[in-house]
């Protein structure tokens, strides 16, 4: 029995000893020991190389404008163990966490003495069901990595969206996209209508393939729907969102052609709920997306100077955080700030971005899977690279400086997560 927070932090420590694990025996072992939760709820399931976690935002926000309780799990999290579970904009709390685990604990036990030994992220996705079972009228189910053998692939959701397909995580989902979108495609589930954001031919065929096989119905950008920029300032853009049977305009404070697309998504999803019994007002849903303000994707934290953090840790996610960047900050004095995962393509993410920086800070955080400044070094050719080990002393110079010059940090949403901390 857990009495306190600090002994469930505690407990989920000593579980990283079991790091991650493939496939979906466990989870589903450990959801039936609890009577199935995420058997007794409506969700969306969402995966998608870049842009999960925005569309979900949005889809969230427009939800509660319509009165709707709703349910959120994301990872990586922004706010320790229980940033990854929401209800509504609220963080569970650490009350309501440690009620589940309590729940949870003696069938970890269980499963313990089979040796077949629960991980921490199979733990967190059970007591986001319970959680959700208990609280929301629907949930949003952000996949972690991959989509067909991540954790989280472990109910029939209502509703599955593809945000996209690019190059991530090859160690664990194959060099090509054709074995990423293998992956990703995994969520399609029989007879439910799938949302596909904007992807290669080689991606598409993929995705299409599962969705026959599973007589899933594909709405796909560009095709069944479709946007058209109409204006685009620093911190607010507006869009018409087109379908066959609808046009209207959509304005979002969010910054970057990727974050239309993910917003046009989030629609289309939207529309696809109403078929599924939601009553969904189109000005509340509006507003909602107006209200959205997404933590870490383009995010302007300081003014004084300008500080702006970005989780762009892939090559696509690189390009979407540049391009957005160059058309805003077009003839500003543009200084970066990078620590990043080491088995990400540091060479890429760093030969891309050198070309947009008058200078480039290298630094590393606290976690087994981040590169040293050594690694980044070894991989960056720019004529002006400075190397500090401590991040927290790079955020305070930085915090300190009263100019024109703006200032980016990104490569991981682990590193801007301990950024944003500091800075917000």
């Amino acid at each position: 029995m857990f009495e306190h927070f600090q002994q469930v932090e505690e407990f989920f420590e000593s579980r990283k000893k079991y790091g991650m694990k493939p496939g979906l025996d466990r989870i589903h072992k450990l959801l039936k020991l609890l009577d199935n939760p995420q058997k007794k709820i409506q969700a969306i399931h969402v995966a998608g190389t870049n842009g999960k976690g925005s569309t979900v935002q949005y889809i969230k926000n427009a939800l509660i404008s319509n009165n709707i309780y709703v349910g959120i799990f994301t990872s990586p999290s922004l706010n320790g163990l229980t940033g990854h579970i929401f209800k509504n904009n609220d963080i569970i709390s650490e009350m309501e966490f440690t009620e589940m685990i309590n729940e949870i604990h003696p069938f970890v036990q269980r499963l313990d003495a089979e040796n077949d030994h629960p991980t921490e992220f199979e733990i967190i996705t059970a007591v986001a069901f319970l959680y959700f079972k208990k609280y929301a009228d629907i949930a949003l189910i952000e996949a972690g990595m991959g989509g067909r053998e991540d954790t989280t692939n472990c109910f029939d959701p209502i509703l599955s969206i593809i945000t996209n397909v690019e190059e991530d995580h090859i160690a664990f989902l194959g060099e090509s996209l054709k074995s990423i979108a293998y992956h990703k495609a995994g969520i399609i589930k029989e007879n439910t209508p799938v949302v596909i954001g904007e992807m290669s031919d080689e991606a598409m065929s993929v995705i299409s393939e599962e969705a026959s096989l599973e007589d899933a119905p594909l709405y796909q950008l560009e095709k069944e729907f479709d946007y058209s920029i109409l204006h685009e300032v620093s911190g607010y853009q507006t869009f018409n969102w087109v379908s066959n049977e609808d046009k209207f305009k959509v304005s979002i404070q969010t910054n970057g052609k990727y974050q239309v697309k993910n917003a046009s998504l989030a629609i289309m999803a939207l529309k696809l709920l109403e078929s599924n019994g939601f009553i969904l007002n189109l000005d509340k849903s509006l507003n909602g997306f107006y209200q959205t303000k997404i933590p870490g994707r383009f995010e302007m934290v300081q003014t004084n100077p300008v500080v702006v953090l970005d989780g762009a840790h892939n090559p696509a996610g690189v390009r979407a955080f540049t391009d957005t960047m160059t058309s805003i900050y077009k003839n500003r004095e543009k200084h970066l700030i990078f620590a990043a995962f080491k088995d990400k393509d540091l060479t890429y993410m760093l030969h891309y971005l050198s070309n947009h920086f008058s200078s480039i800070t290298l630094t590393t955080f606290k976690h087994p899977r981040a590169a040293s400044v050594e690694q980044l070094q070894s991989v960056i050719n720019h004529p002006n690279v400075r190397v500090n080990q401590d991040w927290m002393n790079v955020i305070e110079e930085i915090q300190n400086k009263n100019n024109h010059v703006c200032y980016f940090v990104t490569g991981s949403l682990h590193f801007i997560a301990n950024v944003r901390k500091i800075l917000k």
